[in-house]
């Protein structure tokens, strides 16, 4: 593996963890991807990474001009006027005229030589330690025969391996099919890929296929292409973030509730809301963050479904107002748009939560939502299982919130993760006396030995109310209830509540 010292940034830092420190020096590496995923700003990243750490670069363009190429800096911000920063253009517009024109039947061969010489002479006389090829598919063009752009590839590797420059070549896979002439020669592969879907933004993502010398993160990692630049978000191994915690339980904020939990939600678990829409599993979720809030602990609350302009006076309005916690930064509540957000990206945003903020409480309301943000649902549940063990092992408590089809919550799931789940709480809706009434009640628990009751569940001036176990009644989980005694609700007003 090469020493940290012979290291160079590609200027993107998620890249550069999953390449686990960078690319080793003084080698070539292909970028390959289609237009529009990004290469040409990459190899601009990698040109500002070498100033910023004192290194000249060029950058060496076939197929965009120089003044194509620093309107794309300025789109992100940056600014290629720099010493240590030299544009090559290699075709003019005085090349491209017709006095130009050979008279020869194939004036490839000289075209070629010129180009590579005139790649050759420019380093010779600028001595750049990072080099940006942009791109192979006109050496390509003007090769005609894979012998020969073999050949001439070859001798420009060896040529920048004696001047100890560290070379990337872009690659828009103009050809028919992969270079494998190519990828053979280079020291490492990456591939950039673009994943346009039915509805939303496009998905973007980059896999290592081949890095010698060092490890590497491989698989699959999102990235966004945005004003300002790439951003990689490595894939998450839940493995390599192991931490220590006391195991403890912490309160819900509500006593019948945890009462029924065995004592509360368990540190480095998480529990599973599940029920129909409107039956209170947001409400709760806000419950039992604002208790770890008062506690003094930091919290972070991602929604997909419901609005803040909503969510808010709701919660104010039951006691459970967070403005003042958001305000002093303990609170991190973030309305995600999963038209938008990828699955690398939100698990980036939940690791900087509690890694650098501290989050001490996850909650991801609701599940359903996030599942949209998926291309079409591929790998979900290995995701969601990373995410689930990597919050765990940090011994952050998580709450999902997953809604059922239905009124009465007895239609399908868009997902089952009742099984990943250390601990769930049912919600249901039910008929009694006329009125539709609420329940809930603990399904499963790992952690702590539950309570099996039903109990009446609603939502009062003081927030989330829970009633004795409705022992009087049956068939309250398939929503049509059956009254056999007289076990007072709460809306008599004399039903003990919590």
């Amino acid at each position: 593996m090469s020493p940290p010292n012979r290291r160079c940034s590609t200027g993107i830092s998620g890249l550069d963890d999953i390449l686990q420190g960078g690319l080793p020096k003084g080698h070539l590496y292909l970028f390959e991807g289609e237009p529009g995923t990004g290469k040409t700003t990459l190899g601009l990243h990698f040109l500002l990474a070498g100033v910023a750490a004192g290194e000249s670069g060029l950058y060496v363009t076939l197929s965009e001009t120089a003044k194509e190429l620093t309107e794309v800096a300025e789109s992100h911000g940056w600014s290629l006027d720099h010493p240590l920063i030299d544009v090559f253009e290699l075709v003019s517009a005085d090349q491209l005229g017709p006095e130009a024109e050979q008279s020869i039947i194939h004036p490839a061969e000289m075209e070629l030589n010129q180009t590579v010489q005139g790649v050759m002479d420019r380093i010779e006389a600028t001595r750049p330690a990072r080099v940006v090829f942009d791109s192979l598919s006109e050496m390509r063009l003007l090769a005609q025969e894979p012998l020969r752009y073999r050949r001439q590839v070859l001798a420009l590797k060896h040529f920048f391996a004696r001047h100890d420059c560290t070379v990337l070549m872009l690659d828009d896979l103009s050809a028919a099919t992969g270079d494998m002439q190519l990828r053979s020669i280079a020291h490492g592969v990456v591939w950039l890929q673009q994943l346009v879907g039915e509805y939303g933004a496009d998905k973007r993502f980059l896999r290592v296929a081949k890095m010698r010398g060092i490890g590497f993160r491989s698989g699959e990692h999102d990235f966004s292409l945005k004003t300002g630049g790439i951003e990689v978000f490595p894939r998450l191994v839940a493995a390599e973030h192991h931490q220590g915690f006391a195991p403890e339980n912490a309160s819900s904020g509500n006593a019948a509730l945890d009462a029924a939990l065995g004592g509360g939600l368990a540190r480095g678990s998480n529990t599973l809301f599940l029920g129909p829409s409107g039956v209170g599993k947001t409400t709760t979720a806000l419950s039992c963050v604002h208790a770890a809030l008062r506690r003094g602990e930091e919290a972070a609350y991602y929604l997909f479904d419901e609005g803040l302009g909503t969510l808010m006076p709701r919660a104010s309005a039951l006691g459970y107002g967070v403005q003042e916690f958001m305000d002093n930064g303990q609170f991190l509540l973030s309305a995600l748009d999963p038209a938008e957000v990828t699955p690398g990206e939100f698990a980036a945003r939940v690791r900087g939560a509690v890694e650098q903020d501290g989050a001490r409480v996850v909650v991801i309301d609701s599940l359903n939502a996030y599942l949209q943000a998926m291309p079409g649902g591929k790998f979900l549940m290995l995701q969601m299982h990373e995410l689930l063990t990597y919050l765990n092992q940090r011994g952050v408590m998580t709450i999902l919130v997953l809604g059922q089809h239905g009124i009465l919550g007895q239609g399908k799931l868009d997902i089952d993760l009742s099984y990943l789940s250390d601990a769930v709480v049912l919600f249901r809706y039910f008929e009694a006396r006329g009125n539709l009434l609420k329940a809930i009640s603990v399904t499963k628990s790992r952690t702590n030995r539950h309570s099996t009751s039903i109990h009446e569940f609603r939502l009062g001036d003081q927030g989330v109310e829970i009633g004795v176990a409705l022992s009087d009644f049956e068939g309250v989980v398939s929503g049509v209830a059956r009254y056999t005694g007289n076990v007072a609700l709460l809306s008599d007003g004399d039903g003990d509540a919590a």
